[in-house]
């Protein structure tokens, strides 16, 4: 509540749909990820933007570069293939899905190839 003069008027409430975000524990896994990529010597850096209707994690091999992956998350999805999907650099989807464990897989993949040879 704000009191202004004789008046005691409600604070405006902020839309709970405002922006799209990851959920604590998504985030976590996606930095766990991104984390061994880096160890790999494989990523360098990573943005993330957070909208209206999407909030997308990006992967670059260079700062300067486009992303390598982008990892999207859009509720409006949910009843279609899924909230979660895989970019590739070209910007083509790569896989879809509603969980973010099979979708991160083909990227999980190509660490553990790194690793074996």
């Amino acid at each position: 509540m704000r009191y202004n003069g004789s008046n005691v008027s409600a604070f405006p409430q902020r839309d709970a749909g405002a922006q799209v975000g990851f959920e604590r524990r998504e985030l976590e896994r996606i930095l766990n990820l991104y984390g061994r990529m880096v160890a790999a010597g494989h990523w360098k850096d990573y943005a993330m933007d957070m909208r209206r209707d999407v909030a997308i994690f990006a992967a670059f091999r260079r700062a300067s570069e486009r992303p390598q992956i982008r990892i999207e998350k859009r509720p409006a999805d949910r009843n279609r293939q899924g909230i979660w999907s895989l970019h590739g650099e070209q910007g083509q989807v790569l896989k879809r899905g509603h969980d973010l464990a099979g979708v991160l897989a083909p990227v999980e993949r190509k660490l553990m190839k790194l690793v074996t040879e």
